[in-house]
């Protein structure tokens, strides 16, 4: 269903619009983007230093599992109040504290030595970190109505793949270049030095992220009411209640479930896309860096072809199911290709492509059927229950691997669980995950 302009408008008033939105999106996204690239960074790095750390801390893939994974038990705990907090106090300031206290505890992460200490230091991060992610979902609904939302929400969503595609090179080059240096392991100088960005873009964030729109004073106040007057009218007939009705809300679980599945796939291959890599048969750490880089550059495009097509036709569940269901053929077929590189490679590439054009897409669900503090509540409950599949997903893999000396018995279960979400997202009924037509603000 094609999106379509409201009739009512003049074009003075559609080129403020399109004047306005412009505005916001150059001035946001970008930095959302930088913000999200380093926050990623700092989240899943442990993958690489993985490569070398449970050698000289001889940790066992189980302890490894464990202690990728418990980042997300720290998360769960704390991302709602985070979210709660973030719309009371506002964006800008509870953001700024999110990235530079994840950062402190990132760069300390170089201290680590033993089992207990990697717990921790996880676990930490996690309760850091909480509410950055749903923030900035919540945050983009302040700005952009509905019909741009899956847009925004990809642009933003990007900063997951670039910091594969930056990071892989550069994780690598850290790794075999800084070992030993100052008598520091290289995977220490990669903790310290990959934290370095978080904290500066936090402090930036204090200077740079208005509010909301009344706040911004880029915008003219004509601008500022028109965007005003698009949210009002999007906001109109959604559900605005309590966390108490939230937790009642049966949809909510429902996406919460789809999410869920959506993040098995997720983090089954941000903690060990390295290690899938590895296993085709390279051997250098620069090298599997460089390959790394290769599926994450696929999913930025794809990302952005998905969200714009949901958001031109107004179509989300069949934007979703399909690259969920590519995401389980591409990680499947990987696990059968060890040893042919092209190939493996090759399917990699389309399971996290696949995996990553779920991301925007899903979330205009929430958005689409809530609003205020009922949307900061629920999708900071969904973002915290998804994420629970962190845990499980790092968790269940390294457990399987330490038993079948294999990644594979793992990767099927995140696969299954990827089929399992577009199966619900299909078999969803109702305004957020069903197609709609939408008017342009």
């Amino acid at each position: 269903m094609v999106t379509t302009t409201r009739p009512d408008k003049d074009a003075h008033a559609l080129a403020t619009e399109a004047r306005a939105y412009s505005k916001a999106a150059w001035r946001l996204l970008p930095f959302l983007f930088l913000c999200y690239v380093a926050a990623y960074l700092d989240r899943v790095n442990v993958g690489f230093a993985k490569l070398q750390m449970l050698s000289d801390l001889a940790f066992s893939e189980t302890v490894y599992g464990l202690g990728a994974g418990i980042f997300f038990i720290g998360y769960f705990l704390f991302e709602v109040p985070s979210n709660i907090i973030m719309h009371r106090v506002g964006a800008r300031v509870w953001i700024a504290r999110i990235m530079i206290t994840w950062a402190i505890i990132s760069a300390v992460s170089l201290f680590v030595k033993t089992p207990t200490m990697f717990y921790v230091m996880r676990f930490l991060l996690g309760v850091a970190e909480a509410g950055f992610f749903p923030g900035i979902v919540l945050y983009l609904t302040y700005w952009f109505p509905a019909a741009r939302r899956s847009r925004m929400n990809a642009m933003f969503m990007m900063g997951i793949p670039v910091a594969g595609v930056v990071g892989g090179p550069l994780s690598g080059w850290i790794m075999a270049t800084f070992g030993g240096v100052g008598g520091w392991s290289n995977w220490q100088w990669f903790f310290l030095l990959e934290a370095i960005p978080s904290a500066v873009l936090g402090i930036v964030t204090l200077a740079c992220l208005p509010n909301n729109i009344r706040a911004a004073k880029w915008l003219t106040e004509d601008e500022k009411r028109v965007l005003e007057a698009n949210i009002q009218r999007d906001d109109a007939g959604k559900t605005h209640g309590s966390l108490a009705g939230v937790l009642a809300d049966l949809r909510i679980w429902k996406m919460a479930l789809i999410y869920f599945c959506c993040m098995m796939g997720l983090y089954g291959i941000s903690f060990y896309l390295p290690t899938l890599v590895k296993a085709t048969g390279v051997e250098s750490a620069l090298e599997v860096g460089m390959l790394t880089a290769v599926p994450y550059a696929c999913a930025v495009a794809s990302m952005f072809f998905v969200a714009r097509s949901s958001d031109r036709t107004g179509e989300r569940r069949w934007h979703f199911a399909i690259p969920a269901a590519l995401a389980e053929i591409g990680l499947f077929v990987s696990t059968q290709m060890t040893g042919n590189i092209p190939v493996a490679m090759l399917a990699l590439t389309v399971g996290t492509a696949g995996m990553l054009a779920t991301m925007p897409v899903f979330w205009t669900y929430p958005s689409a059927i809530l609003a205020g503090g009922s949307a900061a509540a629920a999708i900071g409950m969904i973002n915290s229950i998804g994420n629970l599949a962190g845990f499980a997903s790092a968790s269940i893999i390294g457990w399987l691997k330490d038993i079948t000396h294999s990644t594979n018995a793992g990767i099927y279960c995140v696969s299954g669980a990827l089929i399992f979400g577009a199966v619900l997202a299909l078999l969803g009924t109702g305004r957020a995950i069903t197609a709609s037509r939408r008017v342009a603000g």
